[in-house]
């Protein structure tokens, strides 16, 4: 069997222009070069740049393109130029300014400009929609010249990785800005990214074509169409796969992975990705309000099952809660391991040496195929020291509905998938584990005052250096309380033709596919 290949760069996406599609066979279809024709399960929630936050995402930085791009995690620095070529801030943090890039043109022939980012994040800033709440510190957006603009906060964050985020920083032109929501939804754009967005059928058919005056330019190989045909079912994605009718899936069954891997006309190429599991306690109710138990249960999990057999081998054991490759994380932090004497120990030692009395409720979203593979094992671990478990799977809004409604009737262990939205800790730590009147995301109903201090103060130090000594304290308390056991940092596999070359994985962008960067 071929090794299946973990890169972060390397060759390969296109779609097929097959006009096929209804039935699949087995019988090879040569695609055109110049077209790339994708099968993808992701649909499209909206097409409004101020207001997608779903899976849109997948599509989105090909048509819009913001300030700033993050870098790949082995980068020195986090962030890059995109539409803006520099950038610098005061002292204090609250005062940044960009400056821009010359010659843009958007996609409906406006110029790109500084009235151009002020009129864009404004809108988003205004609709309130989607991953809006990024600029919540964000006071004024000043116009300084025509390629350079000023952002004066409220608090001093990092606003260079900002507005480089995978939902609510994208640039569109100032005449789609003024555009309502209806319009977008209707399958129109106007960014200043490579493809332009040319037609889409809902659950059909999404077709983008190279926009000619992207400021990049067409040097070299590229795709000129980008075709993606929207197909739920995993099986029927593989054989488009293996038959040739598509370059390139957004998945296929778990178990068939290997089985492809081998075909010497396709690869499955695995990535890192900012995705990753935890098993959040609920330590409002006994016996996970002590520490103790939470950290009993962190030593009872079978990690390395869960990354074998919950996820099929694709990932790793987490290192604290910020997953590998995402700023902040720290790979010196200490890590639970599986050590049932350990765990015994810390449950005699919180006066539970003989079990529990009662059976813990856990929930994990129905439609999550690594929390269903998962469940089983966590259960059995817990079974070793004391703790019976209730396993229920339910769908993502009714899980979600349990965690907000009667104290009483929540559950006690809350598996999650989670990501974030920009490359900072803050949108994971202070999501999760930052404390709430009402919660939202902090499943764990946690609590401490020193660990939102730590997040408060690390996220308003732009000095990226000081910043990550902040929240690499902020883990360590994290991970000594246990309010969550961290257990799957997950890897992102991408099934390809051999023949596609240039593929880039970025996990600071959720699966997003770059096709510039793609060619035969």
């Amino acid at each position: 069997m071929k090794k299946i290949k973990r890169l972060w760069l390397m060759g390969m996406l296109i779609f097929s222009l097959a006009a096929v599609f209804g039935m699949v066979t087995a019988q090879a279809v040569e695609l055109p070069r110049e077209i790339m024709v994708v099968g993808s399960n992701y649909g499209i929630t909206t097409w409004d740049p101020s207001a997608a936050f779903s899976t849109e995402a997948v599509y989105m930085p090909n048509i819009y393109e913001g300030l700033t791009r993050t870098t790949l995690p082995e980068a020195e620095e986090k962030v890059e130029p995109l539409l803006a070529t520099d950038w610098e801030f005061s002292p204090d943090g609250l005062s940044w300014t960009f400056y821009l890039r010359e010659g843009v043109t958007f996609h409906d022939g406006d110029a790109f400009n500084a009235q151009a980012v002020k009129t864009a994040i404004e809108r988003t800033m205004n609709m309130g929609k989607g991953a809006a709440f990024i600029f919540s510190a964000v006071d004024e957006i000043t116009v300084i010249d025509e390629y350079t603009v000023k952002f004066d906060l409220s608090a001093g964050v990092p606003i260079d990785r900002i507005v480089a985020s995978a939902n609510g920083a994208w640039i569109m032109s100032p005449t789609s800005a003024a555009q309502p929501r209806e319009w977008f939804e209707e399958g129109n754009a106007a960014g200043t990214g490579p493809y332009k967005l040319t037609n889409w059928k809902p659950d059909e058919e999404i077709i983008l074509t190279k926009f000619e005056d992207y400021w990049g330019g067409w040097e070299g190989p590229h795709f000129e169409k980008i075709v993606i045909r929207r197909v739920n079912d995993a099986v029927v994605l593989q054989n488009m796969l293996e038959s040739g009718a598509a370059d390139l899936v957004t998945r296929i069954p778990t178990d068939n992975v290997a089985q492809v891997d081998e075909r010497e006309d396709c690869d499955v190429l695995v990535f890192p990705s900012f995705y990753s599991y935890c098993l959040h306690l609920n330590t409002q109710r006994a016996p996970l309000d002590n520490k103790l138990v939470r950290q009993a249960i962190s030593y009872a999990i079978p990690y390395q099952d869960m990354v074998t057999v919950g996820a099929g081998g694709l990932g790793r054991q987490s290192v604290g809660p910020i997953p590998y490759g995402e700023f902040g994380h720290d790979e010196s932090l200490f890590q639970y391991t599986y050590d049932l004497d350990k765990a015994k120990a810390l449950m005699a030692q919180a006066g539970y040496a003989d079990g529990i009395d009662r059976t813990l409720v856990y929930t994990y979203c129905a439609e999550n195929i690594v929390e269903e593979a998962s469940s089983p094992l966590v259960k059995e671990g817990l079974a070793n020291i004391g703790i019976e478990v209730e396993i229920q799977p339910i769908t993502w809004s009714a899980q979600w509905a349990k965690s907000k409604g009667d104290v009483a009737g929540r559950q006690d262990i809350f598996a999650l998938l989670w990501w974030p939205t920009f490359n900072d800790p803050y949108d994971t730590l202070y999501s999760l584990w930052h404390s709430e009147d009402a919660p939202f995301f902090n499943l764990a109903y946690y609590s401490n005052p020193k660990v939102d201090s730590l997040m408060d103060t690390a996220y308003k130090t732009p000095d990226p250096v000081a910043a990550l000594a902040l929240w690499s304290a902020c883990q360590e308390i994290l991970i000594e309380e246990a309010p969550s056991v961290y257990f799957l940092d997950v890897e992102n596999s991408v099934p390809i033709r051999t023949a596609v070359k240039g593929y880039i994985s970025n996990p600071a962008y959720a699966g997003a596919m770059w096709f510039y960067y793609m060619h035969k």
